[in-house]
């Protein structure tokens, strides 16, 4: 489990994340989601220690995130940030071998194979893995990031924007990959997202950023009403049920 308790982050005097406290139930997908300046991105990136909180803690099975050795947390929670960049020349096998770093530090055993391999299918990337990253194009590059969280294998997966750049065919693959590895793995998942319709349709449990607080948290069908929608967007929206998923119309 994963617990977040007043956590606050400020950048140049400004608040961003505002003494945010939430739970991510074990097992679940949760999504963040809220507005362009909400603090979702800066809230993970806390939650994952890839940037320090100034208040508060984060708790991660029992234990306060500071607390834990770099090796240690790497092989409980893999993320993937918005913009990934990465100097050298690697191939698709490369980049997901990376996964393995935490277990392996650079030398793959049969088993770091096995995970590569098995990232690599999940994510229908096999006539590609011997093509180099800086070849593919947007959609399938995002891809290869995943599946290089994925041959990671922690039990917690923590996905910045997952969806940037991928066409519908593969938007959809990749939330139906996330749902099989809470569903058929028991991965705990929090995703930043910014499609509200993928969150509602995908989603156990959803969390609702607005001027860096949580303004409201719950289960897709407490989150996805009219009104709930307005406070968070400040927009008027229409909550339709379709084949028994709550879509939202807003154009």
């Amino acid at each position: 489990m994963v617990e977040v308790k007043q956590v606050t982050k400020r950048y140049g005097g400004k608040t961003v994340v505002d003494r945010v406290s939430l739970t991510v139930p074990p097992r679940q997908l949760t999504s963040l989601i809220g507005p362009n300046g909400a603090g979702k991105s800066t809230l993970l990136a806390m939650m994952s220690r890839l940037i320090s909180k100034d208040d508060g803690e984060i708790w991660v099975e029992g234990k306060e995130i500071s607390c834990y050795r770099t090796e240690e947390l790497a092989k409980k929670i893999s993320i993937l940030k918005q913009s990934n960049h990465i100097a050298a020349r690697l191939t698709v096998n490369e980049l997901v071998s990376f996964g393995r770093f935490p277990y392996s530090r650079g030398r793959l055993t049969r088993e770091d194979r096995d995970y590569v391999r098995e990232a690599i299918r999940y994510m229908e990337l096999e006539e590609l893995q011997n093509r180099y990253i800086d070849e593919l194009s947007g959609g399938q590059r995002q891809r290869a990031y995943i599946a290089m969280v994925l041959a990671q294998d922690t039990d917690y997966i923590f996905l910045d924007e997952p969806l940037n750049n991928l066409d519908m065919k593969h938007a959809v693959q990749m939330m139906k990959v996330l749902r099989q590895l809470v569903d058929e793995l028991n991965k705990t998942i929090v995703v930043v997202m910014h499609d509200i319709n993928f969150a509602s349709c995908y989603s156990d449990h959803m969390v609702a950023l607005k001027d860096g607080t949580v303004i409201c948290e719950g289960d897709v069908s407490s989150i996805m009403r009219n009104e709930v929608l307005h406070r968070i967007y400040d927009l008027d929206v229409r909550v339709q049920t379709i084949e028994n998923r709550r879509i939202c119309v807003y154009f």
